[in-house]
Order: structure tokens, then C-alpha cells, then sequence
């Protein structure tokens, strides 16, 4: 059974913009919950890109992608979105979301959540 599904990714030249989604089953509410965005790339280790803890939309960012990708999310459709801008050839990866109903923070360590999408790939190629 899913509970989390990403979809958004594709190809997009560099400098262009892409917004990815992270949509949970009905029996899977995100109110209660942080969510991590992740991502990775051939030949490296998975990183934690943004997070949100849902109980007061508090966002947080890696420094690669600072000012530049917005976390958000919209309670009922009880989806959260990555806005991605100004997209460069560096951040050609699968991205996935994660959540684990244990946490009451949002860490950029991939091995603090057990609950995970199945991926969606971007491509940022000109």
C-alpha cells in the first residue's frame, strides 16, 4: 500500500523552474507529521534538501538549494509541494519525500524517516 507519492519531475533546461509533489494516501494525514524532501544523483549518497514540520509550517533548507526552492504544502489535499527555481545541472537527481510519524522535528538525515515515495527524476540539461 502507498502512502506517499511523488510526481512533478522531468526535463527542464538550466535557469528553468519545475514543482514537484508529494501526495499521501487518505488513511496517511500530513497535519501531524514533518516531511522531508530528498534527493540523489548516480553515484551518490541520498541528502536531505528541505524540510517542514507540519504543526507550524516551520522550513528549513540545505545550503545548496537556498533561495532558490520553496516547501509548502496544502492541508486539504493533504499534499506537500518542493517549488524548484533557477534549476541547475546539479540538481539532476531522483527526488523522494519521506515522513516518520515519530519525529517532531524535521532532520536532513535520510535515515531518521521510514516512511518514503517511490521517486520522481529531474533533469535539469540544456
Amino acid at each position: 500500500q502507498e502512502q506517499l507519492v511523488e510526481s512533478g519531475g522531468g526535463l527542464v533546461q538550466p535557469g528553468g523552474s519545475l514543482r514537484l509533489s508529494c501526495a499521501a494516501a487518505s488513511g496517511f494525514t500530513l497535519d501531524y507529521y514533518v516531511i522531508g524532501w530528498f534527493r540523489q544523483a548516480p553515484g551518490k549518497e541520498r541528502e536531505g534538501i528541505s524540510t517542514i514540520v507540519t504543526s507550524d509550517d516551520s522550513a528549513y533548507y540545505a545550503d545548496s538549494v537556498k533561495g532558490r526552492f520553496t516547501i509548502s504544502r496544502d492541508k486539504f489535499k493533504n499534499t506537500v509541494y518542493l517549488q524548484m527555481n533557477s534549476l541547475k545541472s546539479e540538481d539532476t537527481a531522483v527526488y523522494y519525500c519521506a515522513t516518520d510519524p515519530r519525529l517532531r522535528y524535521a532532520p536532513f538525515d535520510p535515515y531518521e524517516y521510514n516512511y518514503w515515495g517511490q521517486g520522481t527524476q529531474v533533469t535539469v540539461s540544456s
